[in-house]
């Protein structure tokens, strides 16, 4: 990616972040984000570095920083902001990071950083179609084996397993999984327009395509490899 048109302009680019501006005031080096970090613990992940590599405004580390699994292993609790002595929020980089990596195409670059496209198409979709970030329609038992084989008796007996536990599951009027109105869709719908999202998932849905067409695969068989793979030798943190 060396035609890349924001290279040597990554940390200016990062910069006009409000996330940036609000989360990276002094930050002193203690380490106790890292100390409290739930992520850390079980991913080789340390939000403390990140931040130092922000701070020294390296554009080669950040290039390789944006390139790599290590923005993607946040869960964004914001466990960090709460114990930081010097109020920095290092969660809150961490998602303007995730936002420059995939305007820059550089997220294509990791494992974890394709499986954005997962999130876009599963969850996303949940988000705007249906209201919820999982809905038990698309949650199949196909997709997920790790469900077992009482998941897969709840796929096949979905009505009757909602309607005995109480939910509304597409029904009108009030309860769990309820139906959600068409005018709180929109609404929804126009936050994410508003905000950029759109713009933003679009371009992830597109960059697959085109990742799709590369390796020679439909756009579902580039969905299920990016879905499937994991090497978790590499990812998690056996120290």
């Amino acid at each position: 990616m060396s035609d890349n048109i924001y290279k040597g302009h990554l940390f200016e680019r990062l910069q006009e972040d409000y996330r940036v501006k609000e989360g990276l005031k002094a930050c002193m080096n203690c380490g106790v984000c890292t100390a409290v970090c739930p992520a850390a613990e079980f991913y080789k992940y340390n939000p403390k570095n990140i931040v130092n590599i922000v701070q020294r405004k390296d554009e080669d580390e950040l290039e390789q920083l944006l390139k790599s699994d290590t923005i993607w292993y946040c869960g964004e609790c914001m466990s960090c902001v709460t114990r930081c002595p010097r109020g920095n929020a290092p969660g809150l980089i961490i998602m303007a990071l995730r936002k420059l990596a995939m305007e820059t195409g550089y997220y294509l670059e990791s494992e974890k950083g394709k499986q954005q496209y997962v999130v876009v198409k599963d969850l996303c979709s949940n988000i705007l179609n249906h209201g919820y970030c999982i809905y038990p329609r698309n949650f199949d038992y196909e997709t997920h084996k790790e469900f077992g084989t009482v998941g897969k008796w709840i796929n096949e007996h979905l009505d009757d397993v909602h309607k005995r536990m109480g939910s509304n599951l597409d029904g009108d009027g009030p309860g769990g999984l309820r139906k959600i109105p068409q005018e709180s869709l929109d609404q929804l719908k126009n936050i994410f327009d508003v905000t950029g999202a759109t713009d933003l998932m679009n371009k992830v849905i597109n960059d697959a395509h085109l990742q799709a067409q590369k390796e020679n695969l439909s756009d579902e068989e580039y969905f299920k490899k990016v879905y499937t793979t994991n090497n978790s030798e590499k990812h998690l943190n056996n120290g």
